[in-house]
């Protein structure tokens, strides 16, 4: 049995019957086109050089989803949301900050009772949230 499959001459039926039965020592001569793997571009398109004919996958994130209020905060934002008790990723508006800001301070400040330095950690991370800077 192991002779038989190795046998050239022996073909297998296609279950095709639109194609038509090529002799496989033709198809190996002959060129190329269409579907496949062989490397050569359909319809005469021609590819530049290092390219896959295909776009690059983006982050899908726009320059402002990048800062403190976006979907993709960086590290330093998301330790002032947590300061805050914000979520920690997604999008934030200036009202969202400012109201948990209220909060954390009436909590920490140091005419009730909180720390001085718990307070402008709180401040801090407001400032962050927002992008004031010190300048």
């Amino acid at each position: 049995m192991a002779r038989t499959l190795l046998d050239p001459r022996l073909t297998l039926v296609s279950l095709r019957p639109d194609q038509p039965q090529s002799d496989p020592a033709d198809s190996a001569e002959a060129p190329r086109r269409g579907k496949g793997f062989s490397g050569s571009p359909s319809r005469g398109q021609a590819k530049a050089s290092g390219s896959k004919g295909r776009r690059k996958k983006g982050t899908g994130l726009s320059a402002a989803d990048h800062g403190p209020l976006g979907r993709s905060p960086s590290l330093e934002a998301i330790e002032a949301r947590a300061r805050l008790g914000l979520a920690l990723a997604g999008r934030l508006r200036e009202t969202d900050v400012n109201l948990a800001w209220k909060k954390a301070a009436a909590e920490h400040h140091p005419d009730r009772g909180g720390r001085h330095a718990t307070m402008q950690a709180v401040n801090a991370a407001r400032d962050v949230l927002l992008g004031r800077g010190l300048g």
